[in-house]
């Protein structure tokens, strides 16, 4: 689980702030399509952040309706496949 402090410049209102606390002392539920991680699927996540680094710095993009309906026949990794994409586009284009 995940806690963080909200920056104290943060424009919230008084019922938003209530909603937080509250929430905040919710206990945790599991069921069968969120359960509880195992020391076995902790390790597994951890191996697949290592086997698959995030590097790069995020960027967004506005293209067609047409051009994300095609990247995303690609695959379920469809993103991934358009920075490839984008990479070697801007590569060539440096060699012109």
């Amino acid at each position: 689980m995940v806690t963080f402090e909200l920056d104290e410049y943060a424009a919230l209102t008084a019922e938003e702030k209530n909603i937080l606390s509250a929430a905040k002392k919710l206990p945790v539920i599991y069921d069968e399509d969120s359960p509880e991680l195992t020391d076995n699927m902790e390790q597994a996540f951890i191996a697949a952040r290592k086997a698959k680094p995030y590097c790069g710095e995020p960027l967004t993009l506005y293209v067609s309706p047409d051009t994300i309906k095609k990247a995303k026949n690609m695959g379920v990794d469809y993103i991934a496949i358009l920075g490839k994409l984008l990479d070697k586009a801007v590569n060539e284009y440096q060699t012109m």
